[in-house]
């Protein structure tokens, strides 16, 4: 019975023994994660620290709207107590996914936000180019060359054309030029002078921005330029009429007259050919021609421009032609 009982104890002894392994067995180990995890937390902290430093170096002064504050109200969307969690390093892994996402978008904005700098750069660049090469023209341009001979209006062997008669009839001018002025030269560079891609029209605007302000000898230059310039372009009817314009409220009623009547000669077709020929006959009466130099003049106009003018240019040249009496 002493031999059986012993024996009954070892039994026992190696079933609890067995039952213990097992339990031990089933017990979950692990080492990777255990290992694991520290790498991912520095990263996780290395990457905070060089997203802290963009933020601090692309908006400095700790703007509220890119930075959140230290202390918030609870996020609504947190998940209630007792629902599933994820592990510790999954956890990790996503705050790391997050910075880095972040870490991307600031790179190209900062890449974006360079190359719009840039451009900007290089269009004022341009642009600052392109107006000290005009102020520089414009401070070493002559003004007040020695114009054409003044233009005169007779009866020619074509009937309806206007002529200009030789040029022994045509008395010459004398060449004058503005005395230097600072205080003018600092009004003229005040004009603002357009750039675009169409220089001619620069050009015409320019001058008509320097005959608005009255600074004619000025005007004048820049519209002579237009028309040597670009004769073919639209532009060019357009600042040999407001050549002639500028001579014309500047008292130089020869130079007006031949101004206006070079713009019927050469651009017949021309946007502003019809002012010229109206305001040629305005300047052959400042000149004192004799009347039927006017009339023929608002014959013309009549004739070949009367759709391109405008009512009161009309019910002017009607007007004109019964005081003078023209047939």
């Amino acid at each position: 019975m002493l031999i059986q009982g012993k024996s009954n104890m070892r039994v026992r002894t190696m079933m609890v023994a067995m039952a213990s392994m097992a339990v031990l067995a089933a017990v979950p180990v692990r080492p990777v994660a255990a290992a694991d995890q520290p790498t991912v937390q520095s990263r996780v902290d290395r990457l905070e620290r060089e997203m802290r430093a963009v933020q601090r170096k692309v908006f400095p002064g700790g703007n509220s709207e890119y930075f959140a504050p230290e202390i918030a109200p609870p996020d609504q969307n947190q998940p209630l107590a007792g629902s599933p969690a994820s592990s510790p390093v999954a956890d990790l892994e996503g705050r790391v996914n997050a910075i880095e996402g972040q870490l991307a978008t600031l790179t190209g904005q900062v890449e974006t936000s360079q190359h719009r700098l840039q451009l900007l750069e290089e269009s004022f660049a341009a642009y600052k180019l392109a107006t000290d090469a005009r102020l520089k023209a414009l401070d070493n341009g002559t003004v007040g060359n020695g114009q054409p001979p003044a233009a005169a209006i007779t009866s020619g062997p074509a009937e309806g054309a206007l002529t200009t008669p030789s040029v022994a009839t045509r008395p010459a001018t004398t060449p004058s030029s503005p005395a230097v002025d600072t205080a003018r030269a600092k009004a003229v560079s005040a004009i603002e002078a357009p750039v675009t891609t169409d220089p001619a029209d620069d050009l015409y605007v320019y001058g008509f921005r320097l005959w608005n302000a009255k600074f004619y000898p000025e005007a004048e230059t820049q519209l002579k330029s237009v028309v040597a310039k670009y004769p073919a372009h639209r532009r060019a009817s357009w600042a040999q009429n407001l050549l002639g314009r500028s001579y014309l409220d500047e008292g130089k009623y020869k130079e007006a007259a031949q101004a206006f009547y070079d713009n019927y000669k050469k651009n017949p077709d021309g946007e502003r050919t019809a002012d010229s020929v109206y305001y040629l006959a305005a300047a052959l009466k400042k000149l004192n021609r004799p009347t039927q130099d006017v009339c023929k003049a608002y014959g013309v106009l009549t004739n070949m421009y009367g759709a391109k003018i405008t009512a009161a240019m009309t019910a002017d040249v009607a007007k004109q032609r019964a005081d003078l009496k023209c047939s």
